[in-house]
């Protein structure tokens, strides 16, 4: 018999977690670290990273991990280091003093409902702009003591990390979060249990663990399904931020939408405001019509008055791909109980969600849905919000895209955030003490002007070396695994010149941002990136979504062109686009560079963050920077279209891009002058900052909601809802007898001149006059409107004007309506006469969406 010599059984290991423990004069600390205040306190990043430098690196900056990790000998010199305890103190103090200031009563309070949230690079629970701008949202409505509750979920995995293969093939890898090594908090009931939150899903109950991060003074409630009480099927539900198929996109958003609601209503929150970040979140409002109707024995069309008085939807994509449409037999698995809770037929709830209702081809979109229960609709710039008018037009048909009630208010970045230390302290220097209560005053920040020269080219020449530190310290060991020449790395290294032109493009890689335009003729810019004399380099980063096969052949095709010996170490894209990479990004290089297909940019930010820190753009007349651009301060390419033919177009931007970079750009970057530096690329700094950089903060981006929108839906809803409803019930009452008799409205007469229908002349006056016949007394509450229009050199029908007819005569259910019209225009025109209900409590035409054409 052979001797056995090996003979080993399965370990039976237990995972158990140990705790570092913190003496308690240190205890400060750990209270700090569990508000992510500190992401945008720099004093507090800084006490953190002073502790052990590198060990903050190695944490990733997540000062938890951080404090597991420190030995006990360190923690115990801490607590003997004089200097070191005063510090604490002193951003202790800072902290208490932030927290316990309470919120502004007399602004709304909000509830804040967004799929994502890009707090920090810690906490992976975003994936690109949407998610950043939620973030920077819920810091600002802290520091500008905003009543605000924000809902989100806690992904297990959230988005995927990023690597490159060795021939530049995207690898996405998802990496399961640590909860207990996170900046959250379980919610916990009043026996000691973490709070679960039960979602009735179709024929089970769904138990989402409730968390809590504390972003400032605001809390954020995050729902979490993996836990054991939920089957294999339902666990996954919060794993992935946008991952899965169809059905599990149907399962987050319900769960975003009804159990959000169910979370705030659990934990007993209301708000004067419900605030849907994206379509994803429209679903809160199907919760909300049961809880009236369930709770307050409303009826459908009440419960509907209530909800919209206090909705408001932001969409932020003029994309079709990014408004999720749900076929009907999918959406009813899992919304086929609401009807019958609401009180309505089953068409009639879908139809929420068409653009054509009763079409049973169409599908149910969650943005169709959300225009429907929402009073109030913005895009996030002034274009979107234009594009956003043409984009749900059919949702009110009868009315032209410009007359819609959509609006817009521009996307900010959070200037605590975004805006690197050394500027912050620059600018508090020359500011003064208001600046941080007033940070989108163009005034204050003209005085920008008074720092000299030098110290703006010192400034920028710190962060342009900490960047390239960055790459070095971060990537080097990434590159050797992928590339596999340790010799080309060094020779990469090497070639980071800080004497360069370093020009940057940071984005999700999607085909309409047109990351591969600068690529379109390669010899061209070979000779621009090997001008001895004028080095240009070029910083790429950014992630494709794992199922867009297209945004991650670009990345393939720019690494590989980056690998050319051409192109060696003077383009070089930076793998895993996350905010920590961002922010050195945006404050390291020379110039932002961004070449969206018009006009498919709704906002962008990232070039704002660049302003921030004194880094110029260089963009398409696209989204924020149509708005933004100043002669002097950045670079832009026209908005306009000079080729429908999109391939023609690519080719004119690469040239226009070439042409500006070899005339403009690079010859005023390097006309320097003894001390260094260009005195006029300077000058476009600071003009830049000045003119700029104040117009897109958060601070200036919160004000407009509130003035555009929060103060207006508070005010109407609460008129609305007390005294039991009242007046809520008086204009379902009026908008129902309207709707019961608008279809019995009958035109008795049409008076109009002959001349104005077959030969107008400029200056002329006309009278007109017309009598309808209501037929109840219940529809006299109507308007008549002369409507003119024109088209323009696309074939696109525009308002020309609007004037309303005068209701001069009143007899029995006959109203007769005169107007004296001048023509003050010359051209060919459209005219139309149309019929509209009127009544001052409703905030806006398409609240009743009634037309008549006579």
């Amino acid at each position: 018999m052979k001797l056995q010599t090996s003979k080993v059984n399965n370990p039976n290991w237990n995972e158990i977690t140990v705790t570092s423990h913190v003496p308690e004069k240190l205890q400060k600390l750990l209270e700090i670290s569990r508000n992510i205040w500190w992401v945008w306190n720099f004093e507090a990043t800084e006490m953190f990273s002073s502790i052990d430098s590198k060990l903050w690196n190695e944490s990733e900056g997540n000062p938890i991990v951080m404090l597991e990790r420190l030995n006990y000998e360190k923690l115990e010199e801490l607590e003997n280091d004089q200097a070191f305890m005063q510090r604490l103190e002193s951003v202790y103090a800072s902290f208490q003093e932030y927290i316990n200031t309470p919120f502004d009563t007399k602004k709304p309070s909000i509830a804040y409902f967004s799929m994502e949230y890009g707090l920090t690079n810690i906490l992976k629970i975003y994936s690109g702009g949407l998610g950043i701008l939620a973030g920077d949202y819920l810091k600002e409505a802290s520091d500008c003591r905003v009543d605000m509750t924000a809902i989100g979920f806690l992904y297990r995995y959230g988005y995927f990390t990023q690597s490159l293969s060795m021939d530049g093939q995207q690898l996405a890898m998802y990496e399961p979060q640590n909860f207990g090594l996170l900046p959250i908090e379980p919610v916990k009931d009043e026996h000691g249990n973490q709070i679960q939150i039960e979602v009735p899903y179709p024929g089970r109950i769904i138990y989402a663990n409730l968390w809590k991060v504390m972003v400032g003074r605001i809390a954020l409630y995050l729902l979490d399904t993996d836990n054991d009480r939920n089957s294999e099927y339902d666990r996954p539900i919060t794993h992935q931020l946008y991952g899965g198929d169809w059905e599990n996109r149907l399962k987050q958003e319900y769960l975003l939408g009804i159990g959000g609601i169910l979370t705030l209503n659990k934990l007993g929150i209301q708000k004067q405001v419900y605030h849907c970040n994206e379509g994803h979140a429209a679903l809160i409002n199907a919760q909300r019509l049961v809880d009236l109707i369930q709770g307050s024995g409303l009826s459908f069309n009440q419960a509907m008055e209530v909800v919209r008085s206090s909705s408001l939807y932001t969409v932020h994509t003029p994309v079709p791909a990014g408004h999720d449409s749900f076929d009907e037999g999918l959406f009813g698995k899992y919304m086929g109980e609401f009807p019958g809770r609401l009180g309505i037929s089953w068409d009639e709830f879908i139809d929420l969600g068409r653009e054509n209702p009763g079409d049973r081809n169409e599908k149910f979109s969650m943005s169709t849905f959300a225009c429907n229960t929402c009073q109030e609709v913005n895009g996030v710039s002034w274009l979107h919000g234009k594009v956003s008018q043409d984009m749900f037009q059919n949702i009110w048909k009868g009315y032209l895209p410009e007359e819609l009630h959509v609006s817009y208010v521009t996307n900010g970045v959070h200037f605590e955030t975004w805006t690197a230390s050394e500027w912050q302290r620059l600018y508090d220097k020359t500011f003064g003490p208001e600046f941080r209560e007033d940070e989108s005053n163009l005034q204050i920040w003209d005085k920008i002007h008074t720092v000299s020269d030098e110290e703006i080219w010192k400034t920028r020449t710190a962060l342009k070396n900490k960047l390239i530190n960055y790459i070095k310290g971060q990537f080097t060991e990434t590159w050797l695994k992928n590339q596999g020449d340790p010799s080309l790395i060094v020779s990469i290294l090497e070639k980071i010149n800080p004497n360069a032109l370093i020009i940057g493009f940071g984005r999700r890689f999607a085909t309409y941002k047109r990351a591969q335009l600068l690529f379109t003729d390669l010899d061209r810019l070979a000779k621009i990136v090997n001008n001895p004399h004028y080095p240009v380099q070029f910083l790429y980063t950014g992630k494709a979504h794992p199922a867009d096969g297209a945004g991650q052949g670009l990345i393939k095709r720019i690494v590989e062109i980056s690998r050319m010996p051409e192109f060696q170490g003077k383009i070089i894209f930076l793998e895993n686009y996350d905010m920590r990479l961002a922010k050195r990004l945006i404050a390291g290089v020379d110039i932002w560079l961004n070449t969206p297909t018009r006009p498919l940019e709704a906002s962008g930010t990232s070039g704002q963050k660049a302003e921030m820190n004194g880094v110029l753009n260089f963009s398409v007349l696209d989204g924020w920077w149509l708005e933004g651009y100043v002669k002097g301060a950045g670079w832009a390419l026209t908005e306009k279209r000079t080729y429908e033919n999109q391939d023609y177009q690519n080719q004119l931007d690469a040239a226009t891009i070439y042409t500006i970079l070899e005339n403009e750009i690079i010859p005023l970057y390097f006309a320097k002058n003894s001390k260094g530096y260009s005195p006029e690329w300077i000058q476009y700094i600071k003009n830049s900052i000045a003119k700029i950089a104040p117009r897109f903060t958060t601070k200036r981006m919160l004000d407009d909601y509130i003035e555009r929108f929060y103060n207006k839906l508070s005010a109407r809803h609460e008129k609305l809802i007390a005294n039991h409803f009242e007046k809520a019930k008086s204009i379902v009452a009026w908008k129902e007898k309207m709707a019961a008799g608008w279809d019995r409205i009958e035109l008795i007469e049409l008076s109009v001149p002959e001349q104005l229908r077959m030969s107008p002349t400029v200056n002329s006056e006309y009278d007109l006059k017309a009598v309808v016949d209501v037929k109840t007394p219940d529809c006299k509450n109507i308007g008549l409107e002369l409507v003119m229009t024109y088209r323009d050199a696309k074939n696109t029908e525009h308002i020309l004007d609007t004037e309303e007819f005068n209701l001069v005569k009143t007899e029995d259910t006959r109203l007769t309506f005169v107007l004296n019209y001048r023509l003050t225009k010359a051209g060919t025109f459209k005219i139309g006469f149309r019929l509209f209900p009127k009544n001052e409590e409703l905030p806006h035409r398409q609240d009743l969406n009634f037309v008549k054409w006579l």
